[in-house]
């Protein structure tokens, strides 16, 4: 490996090739992935109930098999141009320290397997609030994969510590 990121990697131990796993999306027409380990389950659309006053990014909460689960709506949250149909969203169900987030999403991917791969930085041109969530950029075929921070993307965005944190 040549960059400092994959050495790191490299160091982390006997199951690195688990941690080169990522889960891939699609919000609007960028391709994400994160860390398959923080993914629980990827499913199709799910009654939500809404939230009222809740923040903008909160599109409401699922039911998964007895347990609340917020659903974030990714468009909003990146600051990605356009609307996500929650009768049509795909939901990638992460692990946090506070329980499980559904990112509601515009299509699913495969699980890519970046061995290998060089992950670059994320490039100067991208706007907050999606440059302070991407940990790095990498290279595929015809489009770039954007690599999200999913602690940094669960948390709050421009709310107080205590507010609008998911239950």
């Amino acid at each position: 490996m040549t960059s400092p990121a994959a050495e790191n990697i490299e160091l982390a131990g006997p199951e690195t090739p688990i941690e080169r796993l990522l889960a891939t999306f699609i919000v609007g027409d960028t391709h994400f992935g994160v860390d398959a380990l923080q993914v629980q389950e990827v499913l199709r659309h799910q009654p939500m109930t809404t939230v009222p006053l809740a923040p903008a990014d909160i599109r409401g909460l699922i039911n998964l098999r007895g347990q609340v689960v917020t659903a974030m709506d990714l468009r909003r949250r990146l600051d990605i141009s356009g609307d996500t149909d929650p009768t049509e969203a795909m939901n990638v169900v992460v692990r946090t320290d506070d329980g499980p987030i559904s990112f509601l999403v515009d299509a699913i991917g495969d699980v890519l397997d970046t061995s290998g791969r060089e992950l670059h930085p994320a490039p100067e041109t991208l706007r907050e609030p999606l440059r302070s969530l991407v940990t790095g950029v990498h290279q595929l075929d015809e489009d770039l994969l954007l690599v999200l921070d999913v602690k940094a993307t669960c948390r709050p965005a421009g709310r107080g510590s205590d507010q609008g944190q998911p239950t």
